[in-house]
């Protein structure tokens, strides 16, 4: 499927989604939520991807809900659908991305505001370029977070931060987003794409079924009491154990070779 704001490409089991409006910073309008569901959904079931790699056009990895378009909306008088009101397509996204059952890493090579910037948190993974920067411009907007922030963020940097970002709007920086673990690692803009595929790479050739079933349980586990956490973990164990790849790993290790998955 042809996008027409966003770019899609795989290579090396890789899923690369480029947000691709950089005369507007890859503001979320036009098309690109549409893309953007469609293609986290169609590299989530495709076969030939371990990964998932998120990403922005020119200078801006997005700058959040296309203020432009909402102002000539309200001017017009344009009301949402009422699916728009009770399932919008930025819940879905965000949910798109969690139940993804391959690991999605953001590859932030400039600015995340609003909604950009949860769209990042929504990844499993964030890598920052150093001249990123992150912000929860909604208030200066009038507005309360979508996107997921006032759950997303929390659960990163702890309730007193998020309320100071959310409640103040202010930016911070890729080394602030760093301390605050918001972000896994930075490096300089030019190494950015390199280092993300390098992680990428080491997460793509582990055993598939292994990974997913590694992601499911993480978040599973996070609104759990020990013990179901403990039960998710048999489950996923007893699942893996049967699994051809299971076989090849404990092979490779008694053989002292690096092992060869096949997601099976």
């Amino acid at each position: 499927m042809a996008y027409q704001c966003l770019l899609y490409d795989v290579k090396d089991r890789i899923a690369t989604l480029t947000l691709n409006r950089p005369e507007r910073l890859n503001a979320l309008g036009d098309t690109l939520r549409d893309d953007l569901l469609d293609a986290v959904t169609r590299a989530g079931a495709d076969p030939e991807v371990g990964v998932l790699v998120i990403t922005g056009a020119g200078r801006g990895f997005c700058s959040g809900g296309d203020v432009k378009s909402m102002s000539e909306r309200n001017d017009a008088g344009q009301v949402p659908a009422p699916s728009e009101r009770f399932a919008p397509l930025r819940d879905r996204i965000v949910l798109a991305l969690r139940d993804c059952p391959k690991p999605v890493i953001a590859a932030i090579n400039g600015a995340a505001a609003g909604a950009g910037m949860n769209l990042a948190l929504a990844c499993d993974m964030r890598i920052a370029s150093a001249a990123a920067k992150f912000s929860q411009a909604f208030v200066k907007r009038g507005l309360a977070p979508d996107w997921g922030g006032s759950w997303l963020l929390p659960r990163v940097v702890g309730t007193a931060k998020a309320c100071e970002l959310i409640f103040t709007g202010e930016p911070i920086d890729a080394a602030q987003a760093l301390a605050l673990g918001v972000v896994n690692a930075v490096v300089a803009p030019e190494a950015l794409m390199d280092e993300t595929y390098k992680l990428a790479r080491k997460i793509a050739n582990a055993a598939p079924v292994a990974v997913q079933l590694s992601k499911r349980a993480i978040y599973h586990n996070e609104d759990v009491d020990l013990r179901a956490g403990l039960e998710f973990e048999s489950f996923a164990q007893n699942i893996c154990k049967d699994t051809e790849d299971y076989r090849e790993g404990v092979k490779a290790f008694l053989e002292k070779r690096a092992p060869a998955f096949k997601g099976r």
